[in-house]
Order: structure tokens, then sequence, then C-alpha cells
């Protein structure tokens, strides 16, 4: 009978044991979290808030975040020890690694994948099916440092043949070349006419998340061109490795049931560990094509 009584008991301790938070010793007094500009900045006020209540309560200390100007702020943050966490591009990633400032810690998995695509965007009622369209046409990258609105788009015109040095002008024609501040300002130049197409991220045209219903109606997918590593959140690179391990497990809750629609606002998608060799190889490819030309 005392059997009976005992096993419900460890039970139910077990289980709360489960659900406490990770508060293994961070030696860190406080975290810091970096967040690149790239949402409406009332939105990402309230989600800077969530978040960093969510992370303190998991670790047991302080979590700021903050939303630098650029990508390069996050890195040199990295490397100064300002910045212990930061959510970057696989191409902002490369960069870090270059200065040995951060390595990967997560990354994004996209319906079962590491990588997503990049599209061509146009208007519905123009002519164009292909990238071989576009030749000789003024077209909108969404930046000179997107990765999947400039850079991947790139490198699959050197793959198919169409670039024989990384000038994209040597395919599209000189002067023919507008350069956004993200994903909106390029197809905002398709929008009003000033360029024919677009290169952005596919979830600008397949989701809810950048454009208004009505804009997303006018355009269509002229091409695609992949794979695009995820998104990754990565760690200073002198962080000791058991408060790694202990900031990969706090944020790896974010993917329980609870916790998944404040994750996929911040992160987009479900926080895996991956192969860093793996997940960057195309990006240096890519990279070493451009050369001084990125």
């Amino acid at each position: 009978m005392k059997l009976r009584v005992l096993i419900p008991v460890v039970l139910a301790a077990a289980l709360s044991f489960l659900a406490e938070p990770v508060r293994a010793d961070l030696s860190l007094k406080k975290v810091v979290v970096a967040l690149k500009p790239d949402k409406n900045p009332e939105q990402m006020l309230q989600e800077r808030k969530t978040l960093s209540e969510f992370l303190g309560k998991k670790l047991g200390k302080p979590v700021e975040l903050i939303v630098p100007l650029s990508s390069s702020v996050i890195i040199e943050g990295f490397a100064n020890g300002t910045v212990d966490l930061g959510y970057l591009s696989a191409t902002d990633m490369v960069n870090a690694q270059k200065k040995n400032a951060a390595q990967i810690l997560l990354a994004g998995e996209i319906d079962g994948h590491n990588f997503y695509q990049s599209y061509w965007l146009a208007l519905k009622e123009k002519p164009y099916n292909k990238v071989e369209d576009l030749r000789g046409k003024p077209v909108a990258f969404a930046s000179k440092t997107s990765t999947s609105g400039y850079l991947i788009p790139i490198y699959d015109l050197k793959q198919k043949g169409l670039l024989t040095k990384p000038d994209p002008e040597e395919f599209f024609g000189k002067g023919n070349l507008f350069y956004g501040t993200g994903y909106v300002s390029a197809v905002e130049r398709v929008l009003n006419g000033q360029a024919e197409a677009a290169a952005v991220s596919y979830y600008v045209l397949d989701k809810d998340k950048h454009l208004t219903v009505e804009q997303r109606r006018k355009l269509k997918k002229v091409a695609e061109q992949g794979p695009v590593p995820t998104h990754i959140i990565a760690i200073r690179s002198n962080i000791p490795e058991a408060d790694r391990q202990t900031l990969r497990k706090a944020l790896e809750t974010m993917n329980d049931k609870e916790n998944t629609e404040l994750r996929d606002k911040v992160f987009t998608s479900k926080l895996v560990e991956v192969d860093a060799d793996a997940h960057l190889r195309v990006i240096r490819e890519a990279l070493d094509f451009l050369g001084d030309a990125k």
C-alpha cells in the first residue's frame, strides 16, 4: 500500500522537475541578445520584451535584447564581448567566423529542412517565366548584403552559365541594378514600375509577413533559386562550454508546443543543431565567386 502511494508521488516530483526552468549556473551575469532590425519597430519592441522575460525566467539571469542598426554591429559586439547571442543570416555568420567572433549555436528548420528558396518576383502581367527572360532588364535586389535577395540569386546566375564574372551588369545591363534596404523596398520598385523583377526570399510572396494581401496578388514568381541556408542563432566564440550548453537548452525550450508562437514571431521557425560546415558551404562558395565585388 505504501508502495502504491509512493509511485505517484515520485512521478509527480519527476514531472515537476522536468517543468522547471533551465537554471544551471551561468558564469554570465547578464545575457545580451542582438536581433537584426527586419520588422516593424513597434512589433519588435513587444517581441523584445516578451523574449527577454521568457529567457530571463529560463536562465535565472537578466536578459537584455538589443536591435543594432546592422549585422556588422552585432559581429563587432561578439568580437568585443558586448553581445552574447545574435540572430544572423548565413552570410553574416560566415563573416563572423572569419573574425573568429562567433559560432553557430542553433539554426532554423523549415518543413524539416535547414534551407529555403530565393525568388525572382515580377508583376503578374509581365511576360517573364524564367530568369533568362530578365536579361537586359532593370531589377532590384533586397540589398547588397542580403543572402536570399542578392548573394544566392547572383551565384545562381553563375551556376547557370549566365555570368562569367562577379558583376551582375554583365547579365542585366549597365545601370539596371537597384539595391534596396530590405525585401519590401525591392518589391516596391517592381510595383511602381522602376524595376521589372525583384530578388527576395520565398516568404515575401508565400507568407503573410512583409507585404499586404493586395500587393501579393499583383505579383508572381518568375524563378526560384537556392538552397538558402536558414538563419542562425550565433554565440560569442569565447563563451565557456558550460554556458553554451545552458543557453542552447534554454533556446530549445522554445520548440515546446506552448512556446512556438513566440519562437515563430522572433526566429520564424524551429531551432535545431546543425553541422556548421555543411550549413554554410554554399555561402562560402558564393562569396568566393563574388570576391571583392560583394
